[in-house]
Formats: structure tokens, sequence, C-alpha cells
């Protein structure tokens, strides 16, 4: 067949491409899914208000209804920035245990809510400093990381029912052979046999490894690699494991990002032999400003508002998910089209096959813009001819998108395409994709349109009293470094027994330049002329300090370098006014008489170039000229990583034109 092929287009007739299951089938697919953290990318979906929170998760995860997702993977939080935020651990200290800290719990029994089959993978992206006792690396006590990690499984099934099916090692970070062993021998041990272990989370090379250690290759059910260009490596195929990329995508949700998506999902098996692939990230759920803004599968980053865009990477998603399972073989017949793109088929074994096709124009070797080649993709008519099981079929159902035009379609269902003789033909267009399937299941639900998108409010006060006992975090307030979490006060009968507290007390292992200093940032990144008040309380005498800022510039991985404006008070009994989080440039400073232990509130007001604090609604200095960014987000934070709370936390910002 494939002779016949090379002729018939040497002699310029349409291609034909065999879709058989006769020689025997490819691999076993593993499904399509999405990650939430890396850190924190889910960070302002919590604070939805229904039922559009619903609307969001049924759009990601109810099957034959959006993205249908087979996989969902969270991260482990570690304490530390790992890319848009910080997630809280479930062991901030050695002797610390709670499993309901943050909203990835929450997120994963949503998703097993919607749907029961979905599969849970976690994942560290760093670890709480003990765990390195003092080193910023995880590996040398492998007994007490493992440890770690399986309590973290453990308390998934304990405290809320939920399966982890699967486990990393450390995310694009060095593995170690040892530890990798030591976590398959912990979880065998404890019962924990149907976990299976991902390795690395980085690029291919553990594979070189595995090929020469049969113990490490035996701890490994998963090769996972993470950006890897379509492509693997001999060594990894060698092994016969698993392959997946277990971690792609990181591009704009728009179309041609959806562009990108698409021609992933196909051409990681075509090229690369992968079963699956995972997205980064699942939904686009934190501060737009903040590092890859609007790059998750869908978009939901106003919680005060309700609004969220339901982006092309859904559709593209939903067509091979919403038409394949987990457990169906590609066939082996796949491959790329004459003129530009590629096709997979798999089948169930049972008589159905689901078969994509896509044209798409850009490439994806890490398709993170702006670096996105466009691939020599033309018009051309396809037939493809069905052997095997499947040559009795006389019609398949069609769904079709079409991205990168004036006139784009997203998974609209077309009249069914009539099979004679085993054969059909497409014209196929550029930034095409096609569903052809004996499933007759697939819908592209919707919902009445959220409400219309708004800034965030130019008034916000918080007292931390309300509370939703599920989440740590106080709404809208997203951490950079260190945690923030409510506290209850139990010594303080009067205005404070419910408080918000950085509880941080040492260093993470980091999985980026973390600060030295922790920070939560909050509001509308175009903020700038504003008044902030807030009641602190410095827990650690003679070198506590804590802070409230304007016009915060930075988050994410660089937040070490954000610039603003810093109002400090510190247990000394000074305070100073700096440029920046690092508190090198220093606009003024002088003595306030705060001490530790005691409650004060800090008012800062920033009008165009000048910025003024009270303290305890006195004047406390005035008229500093303000350096730096003229906007920027509102934020609390320390000095180090140590205890402080901070209590009736209000934002007052004026209009941008005024």
């Amino acid at each position: 067949m494939w002779l016949l092929c090379a002729a018939l287009c040497v002699l310029g007739v349409r291609a034909v491409y065999e879709l058989s299951d006769r020689g025997g089938l490819g691999r076993e697919f593993d499904g399509i899914g999405a990650v939430s953290g890396g850190g924190a990318t889910s960070r302002l979906l919590v604070s939805y208000p229904e039922p559009y929170r619903s609307q969001v998760l049924d759009y990601l995860f109810k099957p034959n209804f959006g993205a249908s997702l087979h996989i969902f993977k969270v991260e482990i939080g570690g304490d530390a920035q790992t890319t848009d935020g910080t997630e809280p651990s479930h062991m901030h200290y050695p002797d610390d245990q709670n499993y309901f800290r943050g909203y990835e719990w929450w997120l994963m029994k949503e998703a097993k809510k919607r749907n029961p089959a979905i599969q849970l993978v976690g994942l560290p992206w760093a670890f709480p400093g003990w765990i390195g006792n003092g080193k910023n690396w995880p590996y040398d006590f492998p007994d007490v990381t493992a440890y770690y990690v399986v309590s973290w499984i453990i308390g998934a099934k304990q405290y809320h029912d939920l399966d982890i099916d699967y486990v990393g090692i450390w995310n694009e970070r060095a593995y170690d052979a040892t530890y990798i062993k030591v976590l398959r021998r912990s979880l065998d041990r404890l019962g924990l046999n149907h976990v299976s272990i991902i390795a690395a989370d980085g690029d291919w090379a553990v594979a070189k490894d595995m090929v020469v250690d049969p113990y490490l290759n035996e701890a490994v059910q998963i090769i996972g690699a993470h950006y890897p260009g379509t492509l693997t490596v001999d060594d990894a195929v060698s092994t016969g494991k698993k392959l997946w990329s277990s971690e792609d995508y990181s591009t704009f949700n728009d179309e041609v990002g959806g562009g990108c998506w698409a021609r992933i999902l196909n051409q990681n098996y075509v090229n690369g032999n992968m079963t699956s692939t995972i997205s980064w990230n699942l939904v686009a759920s934190y501060y737009e400003q903040l590092p890859f803004g609007l790059e998750g599968l869908m978009t939901a980053k106003e919680p005060w508002s309700g609004n969220y865009v339901v982006s092309s990477p859904i559709w593209i998603t939903a067509h091979t998910t919403q038409f394949t399972q987990p457990g169906w073989y590609y066939l082996r017949t796949v491959g790329h089209l004459e003129k530009g793109g590629s096709y997979v088929a798999l089948t169930d074994r049972k008589g159905n096959i689901t078969i994509v096709i896509e044209t798409m124009t850009h490439d994806h070797s890490v398709c993170i813009r702006p670096f996105l080649p466009k691939f020599n993709v033309s018009a051309q008519n396809a037939t493809f001819q069905l052997d095997g099981s499947f040559n009795g079929l006389t019609s398949l159902q069609v769904w079709y998108s079409k991205l990168c035009s004036g006139k784009p379609a997203l998974f609209t269902k077309k009249s069914a395409i009539p099979v004679t003789g085993g054969s059909f033909t497409l014209e196929l267009e550029v930034d095409e994709v096609y569903t052809l399937t004996t499933l007759t299941t697939g819908q592209k639900g919707s919902y009445p349109g959220p409400p219309e998108s708004q800034p965030f409010p130019r008034k916000y006060k918080d007292d931390f009293n309300v509370r939703n006992p599920p989440f740590s975090e106080a709404p809208y307030f997203a951490d950079q470094s260190g945690v923030f979490e409510y506290f209850t006060n139990t010594s303080d009968p009067g205005d404070h027994v419910f408080t918000f507290r950085q509880v941080l007390t040492q260093r993470p292992i980091t999985w980026s330049s973390d600060p030295y200093q922790a920070i939560s940032v909050i509001g509308d990144y175009s903020w700038s002329n504003l008044t902030i008040t807030c009641d602190v309380y410095i827990e650690t005498p003679g070198t506590g300090s804590v802070f409230i800022a304007a016009r915060v510039d930075q988050g994410g991985s660089p937040a070490y370098l954000a610039k603003g404006i810093y109002f400090w008070v510190s247990a000394d009994g000074t305070y100073k006014v700096t440029g920046d989080l690092q508190g090198k440039i220093v606009l003024h400073k002088g003595l306030s008489g705060v001490r530790a232990r005691a409650w004060h509130t800090l008012t800062l007001h920033v009008k165009g170039f000048s910025a003024s604090g009270l303290l305890n609604g006195n004047p406390l200095w005035a008229d500093v000229l303000t350096l730096g960014p003229v906007h920027g987000w509102a934020a609390i934070g320390t000095g180090a990583f140590e205890f402080a709370q901070f209590d009736n936390f209000m934002v007052e910002a004026e209009l941008a034109d005024t």
C-alpha cells in the first residue's frame, strides 16, 4: 500500500493512506491531560461564584462536553515559587501534617465528581526546607523525601478518598536513581504498588540510566519528558516503557495556540511514540501579568466578575478526548500527510475507530512565542483506505475545526461522510482538524454566556473573618513567596481573633529564584494612585519586620526583582520606605516605635510621584518621591521567612484617569 501511495504521489494523483489493524496494533493510548500547578495556576478559580465555577469545571472535566480530560496532574505543594505563585505543602514542618491546605484537593475531587475514571498524577516542583536539612537539595535523605511524597498520596486517600495513579520525581530538576528506587520500595511496602512512577519530568536522560540499571528500570513505569518537540530518543524506546509528554503546550490559548496543541496531540505519537500528552496548564486562573498569562486550555481570571473564556484548545482537545479513552490502541498505520500535517487512528478493539487529522502550519518545538516557525502545509486531497476490522464500515461521524482564518470554526458537527468500498476522501485546507469516528457520543457543550469582564473592584477589604473551610487562602491574594493562611488567634480575645498569617519559618527547597522575603499580591496591575490600610502583628522580637506595598510590578519566578513602593516596620522600632522588595533601594527611613507582639495599623498612600505613610492613624512620613513603576499590584509581606499576622486589609484605588 505504501508503494502504491508513493507512486500515486509522484503521478500527482491524490495520496492514499491506509488505516488497518490487519498487521497488529500500535501502542496503548494512555490519555490526554492537563496540569494544575507549577505553580498556583488555578489560584483564582476557587473564588469564582456559582454557577460559573461549576461551568468552568464542566468545560474541563465533564465527559462528552468540553475538553473531557482523561488525566489530571497537580502540583504536590512545596511552599515555594514554582512559576506563578507558591502552593502550600501538606507538611510545612516535620511534625506538621494538614491535608486540607490549598485548592488542589478540592480540584481533584471536582474532576473525579465529573469523571470518576479520570487518572490523577502528583508531582513535586519544590519541597519544604526541612526535607533538605538546610540544603537546597531533596536527595541527601531519600527515605525522608519518599516519606514526604508517600504521605501526600496516603493523605489524598484517607482524607479525600482520592486514589493517586501516578507520581513524579522533581519537576524539571535533577533526578536521583537511588531516590527513585527508594520511592518505589516505599510505595510497594505500603500497598501502593498500583501507583506508577513517572521519571523524570525533564528530558529523556533517565532512559540512558535505565538501560544499564535493571533496578532503576524496574522502579520506573513511565518515562516522561517535558516539551520534547514531538521527538523521543532511542534509549527511551529501547526500554519498552510507556513514553509520555508529561508536560507540553505552554502557549497562548488563542487560535495559534490551539493549532500548536492540535499538532502535538497527533505528532507526539506519530514522531515520538508518546501515548499521553499533558498540557501546562489546565486553566489560566491567575493574574494575567504574572508569567505565561493566558496559557491555559481556557481562561478564568476574574472571580470578582464571574467572566471566563472558553478558548480554542478546549475544543481541539475534544477532537481526541471525546472519541477515545485510555486503553484504546493506536493503529500502526499513522503518519504524515503528503503536503503537511498528520493523521492518527485509534481503536477500542471492539470495531470502533477514531481518526484525527490535522494540517497545522505552526511548529511546536516548544510552542512558546515568539519562536513559532511555520510549516510548509498546503491544501490537499487525501484518500483514506480502511482495511482489516474496519473495511465493512459504510459511514463515519465528522467533527471539524478551522483555525487562524477570518471565519474560524471550533468543534463543529458535520454531516456523516460515506465510506465506499472502505474508502473516503477529504479536501483538506490548512489549519484544520478533522475527527472521523464510529462513535456518536460527541457533544459541544455550552452554557449561557458568562458575565462581562470587569476590572478588580477599586474598593476592596477583607477582615479574614468569613472563611471557606476547605481552603486555607483568602480570596484573591496570590502568594509569590512564602505561604499566607487563615489563622485563628486564640490568645487574642479582642478584634484580631481571625487573621491572615505568613507561616513559613525556613526557606524552602526552591524550584526557581525565590526571594528571601515573603510576599502576597492582590488587585489590579493597572493600579497607580491608591491607599492601602492593614493591621499588622510582628511575631519575632528584635529581627521581625512586615510591609504593605503598592505598584508591585513583578511576580512569579522573577518575584525577587519586584519593584514598587514598600512601607516596612520592624520589631527594633525602625521603619523604611523602599523601591524594591529586597529593600536595597531605600527612599526614606526613621524611627517608628513599633515593637513585636502588638497590633499596629499601617496606611500607605500613593499618588503621582509622591507617597506618604501613617502609623496607627497618625502621619509617620510624607512626600517621599516615588521611583520605579507607575502601576502594579497591592501587596503584604514579611522581611524574612517568619511568623507574622495581618488583619483588616483594605485598598482603595483611584480611577486611572484621575
